[in-house]
């Protein structure tokens, strides 16, 4: 009796760790499992997203940076971030695409889309995405990567082109407001990826003038344009600064101009107003800009007249009254005089 007794309380002693350590692998395996699931859940969602605060509803969406420079090396490979908010509604679907730009020859416009057509300097074949739409609810922002591969033998230079997201509504049967939500006019988010190398480098500010050539004007303020034009292979971004003088040779203006962009092979005008209290005269512009390369500077002038006619017509009128009074008083005492 005892020895079976015995025999009990080993059997016993054996199967009660046994059963704890099938315990802590069921565990293990349970924790495993969901690890496996969330990470599973990250690998599907390819964007990292986040929640913005503040006014939320205000019935458009963004999308940034409005434009990225890269630089890299032929067979290089980078990711570039641009984000998504959704300012809408719930419920967006956002699409990418890409689409080459060019420049104008005439200064019309900074960029202009090639509508799938292939551009002098085409990026398309070298970017992608993971996938090419997402779905954002209301207030959510998205930082979508935006891969970009550089073959090993990509000539140095230029290549431009933009990321276009667009919207619609994604499908929901419970939503009242579908058939009032449109497709949204798409926006972009310029990419600029220089190839390093040799590549030519060219560039001329042409001339500074009013914007239509206009040499008279009543009032302020006075808008000008500066016209770039760019003859090399890559984008370059001038700058400087414009000092206005009036007819006696005083500086009564100065506006520094912070660097824009000038695509290849391509004229871009830059406008600015300028415009003080009172004006009154001739005026002269004279605008120092610095090209963007090598720290070469162009200096281009132009001239204009103000007059307020109203003012002046105003001025004229109480002269003439003036004078009329002084002749008529003078006149007037002169024949006093003689009289008596």
């Amino acid at each position: 009796m005892a020895t079976f007794a015995r025999l009990f309380l080993a059997i016993a002693l054996l199967i009660t760790p046994l059963q704890g350590e099938v315990f802590v692998f069921a565990q293990g395996e349970t924790a495993t499992a969901s690890t496996s699931d969330s990470a599973a859940k990250q690998l599907e969602k390819w964007y990292r997203s986040e929640r913005i605060e503040g006014n939320i509803e205000v019935g458009d969406f963004v999308v940034g940076p409005g434009r990225s420079e890269i630089t890299v090396s032929p067979g290089d490979t980078v990711i570039q971030e641009i984000t998504v908010t959704n300012r809408i509604s719930k419920n967006r679907v956002f699409n990418f695409e890409v689409e080459d730009i060019t420049g104008s020859t005439d200064g019309s416009a900074a960029v202009s889309l090639t509508n799938g057509q292939r551009g002098p300097y085409s990026i398309k074949d070298y970017v992608s995405f993971p996938e090419k739409s997402i779905n954002l609810d209301l207030g959510e922002r998205a930082r979508i990567p935006v891969k970009i591969t550089i073959p090993a033998d990509a000539e140095p230079g230029g290549f431009y082109g933009s990321v276009l997201v667009s919207t619609d509504r994604a499908a929901d049967a419970d939503d009242e407001d579908v058939s009032r939500a449109p497709v949204i006019a798409r926006i972009g988010s310029l990419i600029f990826v220089r190839v390093r190398g040799s590549a030519e480098i060219g560039g001329q500010t042409k001339s500074i003038s009013t914007v239509g050539d206009t040499m008279w004007y009543e009032k302020g303020p006075i808008t000008l344009s500066i016209a770039y034009e760019n003859t090399g292979a890559v984008h370059v971004n001038p700058y400087g600064e414009v000092s206005v003088k009036n007819m006696f040779g005083e500086e009564v203006g100065f506006v520094e101009l912070d660097p824009w962009f000038v695509l290849p092979k391509s004229l871009r005008s830059r406008e600015f107003d300028w415009d003080r209290e009172f004006l009154l005269g001739r005026y002269t512009v004279t605008a120092k800009i610095n090209r963007g390369y090598d720290d070469v500077i162009d200096e281009v002038t132009t001239t204009f007249w103000v007059l307020p006619w109203k003012i002046v017509v105003g001025v004229f009128l109480s002269l003439f009254i003036i004078i009329f009074s002084i002749r008529a008083f003078l006149h007037t005492f002169e024949f006093s005089r003689r009289k008596k």
